[in-house]
């Protein structure tokens, strides 16, 4: 990432974050869980911010997130599923956010580009998102090279729990394609519905961040969740970096 100073360099594409929910966690014990989350070997903490108007869900803010800053030095990758990005985003710079990613269905050019300076000023990453049935809008692809994220979702925006929707997989693909193309260092971040059962056709779709929520926390055991996903997923980029090296060597 070359927004911010204090993320975790995810710069390497054949490297994969997990990046736990924690939405999907023990809510009454939060701070526990993100100090435990980081002994089990995450690399960020993804923070779902819901305010009942984009999605049909309330869960947390600001002032939640700068208690939980107390807790964990994992970087903090702010999910703001929320419809006035603009008007809330220094808060969530001051709580403590490493990463904040808006959503590209309550944005258009303006308001984005107003929302990449403030964050780049403040040396946090800057993330777009795209709900399932949303396609990357003309504004972003001029701007990806200013983005660190494309947070994909693979389940609607709302609750956790949900199942992985299998058809975001092209999108992913095809956003991993442009991306290439463009030369532009952003990242894919899958979310939704990942486990380990799944996050092999994530990766080999060219996501390299991976959100999982239930998918580690409901296993008794996170640090075996999250290296059974980080496994998984890796088997899936070596394999791609393997292809690739044959078909560079037969041309």
């Amino acid at each position: 990432m070359t927004a911010s100073s204090k993320i975790v360099d995810v710069t390497n594409n054949n490297a994969v974050i997990i990046a736990p929910s924690i939405l999907a966690a023990d809510l009454a014990n939060l701070c526990s869980v993100a100090s435990r989350t980081e002994e089990a070997g995450a690399d960020m903490l993804h923070l779902d911010v819901i305010d009942g108007h984009f999605a049909p869900n309330i869960t947390f803010g600001p002032d939640m997130i700068r208690a939980l800053r107390r807790c964990t030095s994992l970087p903090f990758d702010a999910h703001l599923m929320i419809s006035e990005p603009l008007k809330y985003l220094e808060r969530f710079i001051k709580a403590g956010c490493d990463i904040v990613t808006v959503h590209v269905e309550v944005c258009n050019e303006s308001i984005f580009k107003e929302v990449c300076s403030i964050l780049k000023s403040n040396r946090v990453g800057v993330g777009i998102a795209l709900n399932p049935n949303t396609d990357l809008p003309s504004w972003a692809i001029n701007s990806i090279h200013d983005i660190d994220v494309v947070n994909v979702m693979s389940v609607y925006p709302g609750f956790s729990g949900q199942r992985f929707i299998p058809s975001t997989l092209e999108k992913m693909s095809r956003i991993s394609k442009m991306l290439r193309e463009s030369g532009a260092s952003s990242l894919i971040e899958a979310d939704g519905g990942i486990d380990a059962s799944n996050v092999y056709d994530v990766a080999s779709a060219g996501a390299r961040i991976i959100v999982a929520g239930n998918g580690v926390y409901s296993n008794s055991d996170i640090a075996s969740a999250i290296r059974g996903i980080r496994e998984r997923a890796m088997l899936a980029i070596n394999a791609h970096v393997s292809m690739d090296k044959d078909e560079g060597e037969g041309n």
